[in-house]
């Protein structure tokens, strides 16, 4: 398993702008956090909050 340096960091605008313009181009959740370099619960748990939808696939 990868180590995340960022474990805790608070969010960003630009990531958190980032995560939902990935998020509706239909990208996976695996895809989207290697792209934020955040841990899979760490995204599924943010859009959770943002109401952002995440496609199922991995």
């Amino acid at each position: 398993m990868a180590e995340f340096v960022r474990h805790k960091q608070p969010w960003t605008g630009d990531e958190l702008a980032k995560l939902r313009r990935l998020a509706e181009k239909g990208m996976a959740l695996r895809a989207i956090a290697k792209a934020l370099t955040r841990s899979e619960e760490s995204v599924k748990d943010r859009a959770k909050q943002d109401g952002i939808k995440i496609a199922k696939l991995h």
